[in-house]
């Protein structure tokens, strides 16, 4: 049984030296005693950091703007344990990249004794302390005290050490973030995003900060890299996240993918998000209570705007909310969408004739649940090699630095002309005018803090949804034990059921205007009691979920690796 325990995959032994008691190094074949030799083998090491795997983002699964049918993830319905994949996956994956970190700073020195330059060694150690800083970041916004080690070590060692606590560990991080930013270039000739930059350093830490609630040292990165002059806001937010369109301009850090070398969102994944009408499932999709967010163009959320009209919901709303959920009754992937009953054919562009509507729960009882479907980043291309899709996979970008910077110094009540600039300049590029288009969109000009604070958030829920953050802000502004505790609704089945309540009296697409509170979370109920919505499921989030359990396997091999509350 020991045997067995000893020979579990385990994430932290991954900081081990693989040879610690071999003197084993086959001159033919790469280790890590006779490997950083040359700049080329570094280069070849340093370029492992940016792997997909290494940079995981949060699933919209976890959160309030997103369903899949009936169903609930283990995150939304309260019972993440030890064993989940996300947890496994994260810690596993983010200690091999710390140690690889780790081994190329401990071979610097030796890097240097072959004659390559200061000025390329500062690069390398740079781009391992941007490495490192990030892998630990991302484990300390999940799992509070990590393990923490900085160097090779022994397997002795391994099985001793526990978790340090995130107090102590925190400063750490922004030092590594510090050193990565002191040395690391502004940009790379042919590359603006796709390696680690000074941009990205600043940027990767300023969040970090931001979810620790360190606002003046978010303010201070954040501040620091819009001072670089070197990131703007991509001019049309709709193509931004096209597969088409490669390190634009506002993009500070991405992981490029690519469909030739086999690096992609992946087939399911597409498959789940694109419509029915071209072949699709539609099977996970955005939420109600997202599509209630988006304000109305007067700048006012939708049970305070006279512009608002539950039958019409995508009118007179931020623009943003028609670039990410297609709006009934427009062009999306060679078809006409609209999941109305009575819509039982419709136009495919394709062919120039109507066709019928599989897009439609009186034609496909597996369309769309709730009749929303993703629109965000979504285009023709999806149809095209097998349903899979190679968009950048953006891990930071300008807006977010913006928003950051914003929220920071609102948080520290020092609100200027700089931080309603910096919302507005999110705000107007959704609208596609000049920040100082007066009158073109629904400018932010109050300085009351408390309505500030809830303007921001907004705004990062508008400009970020289908991007990986909701759930790290649901977590940090606690409000996932609101928001993750109310239901999942969907329209009504069958077909005739939904006609019959709803759309033969006029009342399709809702109702009545749901209320918004002052969190941004909608309430449905009024609906729900009149039998004109549907149940599709009952969120039930944990509150010992604000921190990850650590993994099971990791706790049962080392007993010095203390578990998480309530797990």
């Amino acid at each position: 049984m020991k045997q067995k325990i000893l020979m579990v995959a385990f994430g932290f032994t991954l900081l081990l030296n693989a040879c610690t008691d071999l003197d084993l190094n086959p001159l033919s074949e790469g280790s890590s005693e006779n490997w950083y030799s040359t700049e080329t083998e570094i280069e070849m090491a340093l370029k492992d950091f940016y792997r997909d795997v290494f940079w995981p983002m949060d699933s919209e699964e976890w959160t309030d703007d997103y369903v899949y049918r009936e169903s609930n993830h283990a995150i939304v319905n309260g019972t993440l344990n030890g064993q989940d994949g996300s947890v496994t996956d994260l810690w596993t994956n983010q200690y091999k990249a710390i140690a690889r970190a780790n081994t190329i700073l401990a071979n610097m020195e030796k890097a240097a004794s072959m004659g390559i330059s200061q000025t390329k060694i500062d690069q390398y150690t740079s781009e391992a302390y941007f490495a490192r800083a990030s892998m630990y970041a991302r484990l300390i916004s999940h799992f509070g005290d990590v393990v923490y080690v900085t160097e090779v070590i022994s397997i002795e060692d391994a099985f001793k050490i526990g978790r340090s606590p995130k107090s102590e560990i925190i400063p750490k991080v922004y030092e590594d973030f510090d050193k990565a930013a002191a040395h690391l270039p502004v940009s790379y000739s042919g590359s603006s995003s796709q390696r680690a930059t000074k941009g990205a350093a600043l940027a990767l830490k300023a969040r970090f900060a931001l979810y620790n609630g360190d606002w003046a040292i978010a303010a201070e990165a954040a501040k620091a890299c819009m001072d670089l002059d070197k990131y703007k806001l991509h001019s049309d937010f709709t193509n931004l996240f096209l597969t088409t369109t490669r390190n634009a301009e506002e993009s500070i850090f991405v992981i490029p993918r690519s469909i030739v070398n086999k690096v992609t969102i992946g087939n399911g994944t597409v498959l789940n998000a694109i419509t029915r009408n071209p072949g699709g499932w539609a099977a996970m999709d955005p939420s109600w209570d997202l599509l209630a967010a988006f304000l109305c163009t007067d700048g006012l959320p939708i049970d305070e705007s006279p512009l608002f009209n539950p039958q019409r919901p995508f009118d007179n709303r931020d623009p943003r909310c028609s670039a990410t959920i297609v709006a009934f009754g427009t062009g999306h992937l060679g078809f006409d969408y609209d999941p109305h009953p009575d819509a039982i054919n419709v136009m495919n562009y394709n062919t120039g004739k109507m066709q019928k509507n599989n897009d439609n729960r009186a034609n496909a009882q597996f369309a769309s649940f709730n009749a929303l479907v993703w629109k965000k980043g979504i285009d023709e291309t999806w149809l095209e090699n097998g349903n899979d899709a190679d968009p950048d996979k953006i891990i930071i970008r300008y807006a977010d630095v913006l928003l950051i910077y914003a929220e920071a110094k609102i948080e520290l009540n020092q609100i200027d002309e700089s931080v309603l600039n910096a919302i507005n300049l999110v705000r107007a590029r959704a609208y596609g005018v000049p920040v100082s288009a007066s009158g073109q969109y629904p400018k932010v000009i109050t300085t009351t803090q408390s309505e500030l604070r809830r303007i921001v958030r907004l705004e990062r829920r508008m400009e970020f949804a289908k991007e990986g953050l909701r759930y790290m802000d649901l977590v940090r502004w606690k409000l996932a034990s609101k928001a993750l505790r109310n239901k999942s609704y969907g329209i009504l089945y069958p077909a005739s059921l939904l006609k019959e309540k709803v759309a033969d009296k006029g009342l399709w697409f809702w109702p009545t205007t749901p209320k918004i509170d002052e969190d941004g979370v909608p309430d449905f109920t009024e609906m729900e009691k009149a039998g004109q919505i549907a149940v599709l499921s009952q969120r039930a989030w944990d509150d010992r979920q604000y921190l990850w359990p650590i993994p099971t396997k990791e706790v049962l091999i080392n007993e010095n690796l203390k578990q998480n509350p309530g797990y």
